[in-house]
């Protein structure tokens, strides 16, 4: 490692003027190492550049203003015994009070007749401009005046003495030598790593700022994207994998009693090629609510145990994973394969005999949650796996399930619409297959908001469509009911609305319930003995009851329009006209966007891009990629021009030198390889 790399390393007490009590407030934000402190950067910039004339000083705007004092005076406010400093300060164009609360001890500090520099917001009391609390100073400094950081920061801690300790970490700059290679600086017109840092803490000028940032953000999305692409490529040119039998899936498909789309035929073509190639491949498959996934799927298990493979399927909730069970079971039930479940769950008398059974290759397909990566699950010869709504797991999780075998094909299957050029960062390692259209005969799901004031109408439409022998749910935020919040609960709607449907049979689900209490009642659900079901988000992912016909979402307003998605595609999986009624409590424009997207449009893909818009990527994953390094500068929707420039970028570098081994590409290589230290199975 270089020597600026293990200076990086280094805690943060490394640096002059941090002890003990200063490094203690850092580790309270995240801040350990000199590395962190100095990729710490501003939130965001005042702009301290010009001064204003006072009279140019504005309500609620803040300012740079340069004037006299010409007037002190000090005075006690009664009411909530605050001590008042008042400075009656005057340029050219006129004057402006500048108030200190409880700050008596600056009246050492100014004198009458001097000029200071003032920089706060400016208001307006009784007629007179104010500036309460300024920054001042006697001098336009550095820290005064230009483009000034504002940083994060913690309990007693103040942005001058956060500025004070980053200008001293900035010391150790040109300590850094360059890490992108010189092709990448030169092919993208990027600043060094020297000047960016500089620029990104203490900017000169706007220009200089964007410069620093456009670096900054690149950087981040290169390494990262060129790791994952080194990782795909690691899987794809290491040691072979199985080469499956080349032999027809017409057998399972003809017997099917649906015929495939174009698109699910496209997409099986694609993975029948990857089976019968022996290269190793991860293959994602991409697609809405209801496209057919889980036949593909079908077809690869198909494949893998008529070439004397097992295969085995994890799936992130219990209830999910049972369904895929029957699903499963239902479609080989003309073929005399073996197919077992594991949870948590199973007795363990019924567990040691399928682990006995699974390593000696009796059982064909294993399905179960992520009780399937515990190490005393063996498989005899493991040739597929597959992982339902892969942003639930984390990636070394999927990594765990891989390893059960040697070198298996890995199938990745998820409902939440990505935007392709995202889906490269977040499955980085693996090949996209996309399933664009929905199944003939599905019907567009009617989608109405309706204001809490209005809720009734929602479950009139619930009435009318239970009367016609049709199911529902009902989701509701909260299990319980919260002193401190006016959301739904589902156990307060359930108290209300068994009543209210009292003609009917209703349930109540969530995550607090034992798993044999919530597979009862899925089960009655799914044999329609259970007319309406109020649940949490608990059956947002897979659950697939073609008789239920109206979904409603109580608080809508406290949903991504992703999860709503989600939600939504519950109903509409048989051939009856479907309805989302979606109550909302909150007026605010985010809310409204939200619910008319939802009326507007079915595409998954395009209410992805708009959650993407509305609330950034963060939110959006809402469970992060256990594994994949965390984004701190780049933003994936914000920074979209960007991503696809470090794409084009990273596969130029990779096509000259796959494994970084040149000179010019060795720090990058350092770099990255720091960055995915934390993913085991997946060393570059």
């Amino acid at each position: 490692m270089d020597f600026n790399e293990d200076f990086l390393q280094k805690p943060i007490t490394a640096i002059k003027g941090i002890g003990p009590k200063k490094a203690d407030k850092f580790n309270k934000m995240g801040i350990h190492s000199v590395k962190e402190l100095l990729y710490s950067f501003p939130r965001d910039y005042e702009d301290r550049r010009n001064v204003k004339p006072i009279t140019e000083v504005l309500d609620n705007e803040p300012a740079l203003i340069l004037g006299k004092v010409i007037k002190i005076s000090k005075s006690n406010f009664v009411r909530n015994r605050k001590q008042i400093l008042s400075l009656w300060v005057e340029d050219d164009s006129g004057k402006i009070d500048i108030i200190f609360f409880n700050a008596t001890y600056y009246l050492k500090t100014f004198e009458r007749g001097k000029s200071y520099y003032f920089y706060g917001k400016g208001s307006f009391s009784h007629g007179k401009k104010q500036m309460v609390h300024p920054d001042f100073s006697e001098t336009d400094t550095e820290e005064m005046k230009g483009l000034i950081p504002v940083y994060p920061l913690t309990e007693g801690m103040t942005q001058n003495e956060r500025r004070k300790i980053q200008r001293k970490v900035m010391l150790h700059v040109e300590e850094i030598d360059e890490y992108l290679p010189s092709k990448t600086l030169s092919r993208n017109r990027l600043c060094g790593i020297q000047y960016a840092l500089e620029a990104i803490h203490f900017p000169n000028t706007l220009e200089s700022l964007k410069e620093a940032r456009y670096r900054l953000v690149f950087e981040e999305l290169f390494f990262l994207q060129t790791g994952l692409f080194m990782i795909k490529s690691k899987i794809q040119t290491g040691k072979a994998g199985f080469a499956f039998s080349k032999e027809s899936v017409d057998p399972f498909i003809s017997q099917l009693p649906f015929s495939l789309t174009i698109s699910q035929q496209k997409v099986m073509d694609e993975m029948s090629k990857d089976m019968e190639s022996s290269k190793v491949t991860n293959r994602l498959i991409q697609g809405d609510v209801g496209s057919g996934k889980t036949v593909i799927a079908a077809v690869a298990v198909y494949k893998a145990v008529i070439s004397s493979y097992q295969a085995v399927l994890m799936a992130p909730t219990e209830i999910l994973a049972r369904q895929h069970f029957e699903t499963f079971k239902e479609f080989f039930k003309s073929f005399s394969f073996r197919i077992e479940f594991l949870s948590k769950s199973i007795p363990l008398k019924e567990k040691r005999q399928l682990f006995l059974d699974l390593q000696s290759g009796k059982i064909d397909l294993l399905i179960g949650t992520h009780a399937v990566i515990q190490e005393n699950v063996v498989f005899q010869k493991l040739g597929l796996v597959i992982t339902d709504e892969q942003h639930r797991f984390g990636v070394n999780q999927r990594a765990a399930l891989a390893e059960k075998g040697l070198r298996p094909e890995v199938l990745v299957m998820t409902a939440t619409p990505i935007p392709r050029t995202l889906a490269l960062i977040l499955y980085g390692d693996l090949d996209i297959s996309l399933i664009t259209e929905l199944p003939p005969g599905r019907k567009d799901i009617k989608t109405n908001s309706i204001p809490s004031s209005d809720r009734l109408k929602a479950y009139e439409r619930v009435l009318e469509e239970v009367g016609k022998g049709r199911q529902a749910y009902i989701v509701a935020p909260l299990i319980e009911d919260s002193e401190s919040s006016d959301v739904k609960s589902v156990e307060s709607l359930y108290d209300e609305l068994k009543i209210f449907f009292k003609d009917h049979k209703v349930a109540v689900i969530h995550g607090n319930l034992k798993q044999a209490e919530k597979e009862k009642l899925m089960d009655c659900f799914i044999k329609e003995e259970i007319h309406i079901l109020i649940s949490t988000v608990l059956i947002e992912v897979g659950i697939n009851v073609p008789n239920a016909t109206v979904m409603v979402v109580e608080n809508s307003e406290r949903f991504g329009l992703a999860q709503l998605h989600q939600l939504r595609g519950r109903v509409g999986r048989g051939a009856h006209q479907s309805y989302c009624l979606l109550i909302f409590a909150s007026n605010n424009e985010i809310a409204k966007e939200r619910m008319s997207i939802m009326e507007e449009t079915n595409n998954g893909f395009l209410i992805a891009e708009k959650d993407l818009d509305i609330r950034g990527p963060g939110e959006f994953f809402g469970t992060r990629q256990h594994g994949i390094p965390e984004l701190k500068t780049a933003n994936l929707f914000k920074h979209i021009r960007i991503l696809k420039q470090v794409q084009v970028e990273s596969n130029i570098l990779l096509g000259e030198d796959p494994f970084l081994l040149q000179e010019d590409n060795e720090k990058a290589k350092v770099r990255i390889a720091l960055l995915f230290k934390k993913m085991d199975n997946f060393s570059i």
